[in-house]
């Protein structure tokens, strides 16, 4: 993967970073949603400097990311259940048809 030299700029101060080509636009993005959400927060609350808007800004995203981490391990758990309960119902079925008939019948 090609690495390309991103310059983004956060707080009016610039990030020069290497990423794949892949991630380009994804950082980018970050980018600006971590300078428009430190601009946010610099006009609500009171600050030292732009470190403690930055630090609000991380822990903002990283708590809405584990919050999206749980969610998203509750569905996988659910899915496994169901498809669990699927792969049970096919078997019985299966199972059946093949008593029934002595041969197992393609579906």
């Amino acid at each position: 993967m090609d690495e390309l030299p991103v310059t983004v700029t956060i707080l009016d101060r610039k990030y020069k970073m290497k990423v794949g080509s892949a991630d380009e636009q994804y950082l980018r993005e970050a980018a600006e949603l971590t300078d428009r959400q430190a601009k946010s927060y610099g006009k609500m609350y009171a600050h030292q400097d732009g470190q403690d808007l930055l630090a609000m800004v991380s822990l903002t995203q990283i708590s809405r990311l584990l919050k999206l981490q749980a969610g998203r391990q509750f569905e996988d758990t659910q899915l496994e259940s169901r498809l669990a309960a699927i792969d049970k119902l096919l078997d019985s079925r299966s199972d059946k048809e093949i008593s029934c008939t002595g041969t197992r019948n393609s579906l």
